[in-house]
């Protein structure tokens, strides 16, 4: 890995453990451009770190993500911007979630606090997913109109199967970790406070293993679970486009904005 300097991330290695924090500065920690090109930039230096077996990803102390910022400046222009501008601008998320999963490394998520939307799109993008027993995951773009992208629809699915995917995504309400442990969702259940510490000593447990067959492992498993992912999930920026154009989209985010449930006319 080339040294570099991150505006939104720090990044602290063991061995072959490395532990990966992103930091908006905002409150919810939500994902603006700049820091989600950041994480796809480090994921694919990562790709050529022959020492490195795990990957630990984390967000504060006490909030994962809350998902895509909607007061980026650069989405704020999207309104000015061509279609093919706004294609491209549209690629910045599932180029993140993309670059993660594609790591021979095994990473995993510690989440303490919310994990919202794209959070959770980039959650189900990683291998394993830590959460403490009050962390919340939330994916609300339905109800704001749109649909959910970053091609993490086939990823909800194999860990959690249709119905509930639907569940998630259609009924759009908050799910305790609790109930994301029962459904498959989380992997491992902690205390408050504590999803780093279990991450870390997961991490460790990987690095202590022959690394090359941990690779193989993975990568093996992937390309059987994910074969026909990208062939059903590779529209899913131009639908969110399309959806983003709705009279809609614009009641939804008016309602969240003023707090207050949408009505939706079906245009």
């Amino acid at each position: 890995m080339t040294e570099n300097t991150w505006q939104y991330l720090d990044l602290k290695r063991d061995g072959r453990v490395l532990e990966v924090s992103f930091t908006s500065g905002k409150r919810v920690n939500s994902l603006n451009n700049a820091l989600m090109r950041e994480l796809t930039q480090l994921a694919l230096e990562l790709q050529y770190d022959a020492e490195l077996s795990a990957i630990v990803l984390r967000g504060t102390d006490t909030m994962f993500t809350a998902g895509m910022d909607l007061a980026d400046a650069e989405s704020a222009r999207a309104g000015e911007m061509t279609v093919a501008q706004r294609r491209q601008l549209l690629k910045v998320g599932p180029a993140m979630c993309a670059a993660w999963e594609a790591l021979e490394q095994v990473t995993i998520c510690a989440i303490e606090g919310w994990c919202i939307g794209g959070g959770a799109a980039l959650a189900v993008a990683c291998d394993w997913r830590v959460a403490a027993r009050d962390a919340q995951v939330y994916v609300p773009e339905l109800k704001l109109g749109m649909n959910m992208s970053w091609q993490s629809v086939p990823r909800f699915n194999h860990l959690i199967g249709p119905a509930r995917t639907k569940q998630l995504l259609i009924l759009a309400e908050p799910v305790d970790a609790a109930t994301c442990e029962r459904w498959g969702l989380v992997d491992y259940l902690t205390e408050p406070g504590a999803a780093l510490s279990k991450a870390r000593e997961l991490a460790a447990q990987v690095a202590a293993m022959p690394p090359v067959p941990v690779r193989m492992a993975k990568r093996g498993i992937n390309a059987s679970a994910t074969a026909l992912d990208n062939a059903t999930s590779f529209m899913d920026a131009d639908q969110f486009m399309l959806t983003q154009g709705t009279d809609d989209a614009r009641e939804g985010l008016t309602a969240f904005f003023e707090k207050r449930e949408g009505k939706f006319s079906g245009n």
